[in-house]
């Protein structure tokens, strides 16, 4: 199975202001209302995938993450750590949606995988 980009996120120091940044140099539709230091992106047009803007928390650094599509998170991040990788956020589920991990690449890129509630994305 291919393992395609389903959602991206940018970590911002005010999600609000990176959300209103990003909603008027690329006419993204934004929902900041969604919960507290978080906004839902629709890219748009054909092909856009979703995604999000959030405030980092204090020690992190402003970031953008890819998350990938995955059958099984914690197979997943057992083959990423075989090659090289570190578990950086461990499974966590997102209820209503699936569960969501991180990992830290051989260059220290966080990358997220994703696990949709009853096979769906999006």
């Amino acid at each position: 199975m291919a393992h395609p980009v389903v959602h991206f996120e940018i970590g911002a120091q005010d999600h609000k202001q990176s959300a209103a940044f990003y909603g008027q140099l690329f006419g993204w539709e934004i929902n900041s209302d969604v919960m507290p230091g978080y906004a839902m992106v629709q890219s748009g047009g054909e092909g856009g995938i979703g995604g999000g803007i959030m405030t980092i928390q204090d020690g992190m650094k402003p970031m953008v993450t890819v998350y990938v599509l995955v059958d099984d998170l914690d197979a997943t991040l057992a083959k990423a750590e075989g090659l090289g990788a570190t578990t950086v956020v461990p499974p966590t589920p997102i209820p209503g949606y699936g569960a969501f991990a991180w990992f830290a690449d051989l260059d220290g890129n966080c990358v997220g995988i994703f696990k949709p509630a009853h096979g769906e994305h999006g």
